[in-house]
């Protein structure tokens, strides 16, 4: 029995020894901690040193930048400039023509004249543009049917520009007189074999213009 518990003590005492020596092969594993501390300080110092750099780049690429944008605020201001002198010619100009008088227009129309527009167009082909003085006497002495009507209508608008214009009737020309075209009556006929044709009598509406001669 003693013999069995010195061997049972021997086999202990050796089974100790290996726990001492993973206690001794701990102690060099501590060592890598100092090189890593040591290489997070230079990686700190690293980013540090790679930060200001890129600081000091940007101060350097930010100062020439400046320049540019300085030269550009001049020329911005003497584009605004040109920009703002035709617009004040423009209103100049817009003022002269507002302060020119403008020559009054009289108008007059005559609807449903019981005459064919082709025929009354005639008319008013050779009226257009003539004084009064030269158109009245031409109308009176045509011997066109669309003539004299035209002719009362000239005469209205005139006597319009003395009562309502205070104008003068024989200083005013004829600017614009056009014929346009109006309803049409149907009439029928009658013909042989007991048919019957029909007959369209055409209408105008004239209108007049007159102004003061230069």
């Amino acid at each position: 029995m003693a013999e069995q518990k010195k061997d049972t003590e021997k086999q202990k005492k050796p089974a100790r020894k290996p726990a001492a020596k993973k206690t001794a092969a701990k102690k060099p594993a501590a060592k890598p901690k100092q090189e890593t501390a040591t290489r997070g300080k230079g990686a700190a110092e690293a980013t540090s040193k790679t930060a200001d750099a890129k600081a000091s780049d940007k101060a350097t690429s930010k100062a020439p930048a400046k320049k540019p944008a300085a030269k550009k605020t001049p020329a911005r201001k003497t584009a605004a400039k040109s920009e703002a002198k035709p617009k004040t010619e423009s209103k100049a100009k817009r003022t002269t023509k507002k302060e020119a008088p403008e020559r009054p227009i009289v108008n007059a129309s005559a609807r449903f004249v019981r005459v064919a527009p082709r025929k009354a167009r005639l008319v008013a082909d050779q009226v257009r543009g003539l004084p009064i003085e030269d158109a009245l006497p031409l109308l009176r002495f045509s011997t066109s049917s669309a003539a004299q009507d035209i002719r009362k209508l000239i005469e209205s608008a005139a006597a319009n520009a003395e009562n309502n214009h205070d104008l003068v009737a024989d200083d005013l020309t004829i600017k614009d007189i056009h014929v346009d075209e109006g309803p049409t009556l149907r009439r029928y006929r009658p013909r042989a074999l007991g048919r019957a044709t029909r007959i369209n009598k055409r209408t105008s509406h004239i209108a007049v213009a007159l102004t003061p001669e230069d």
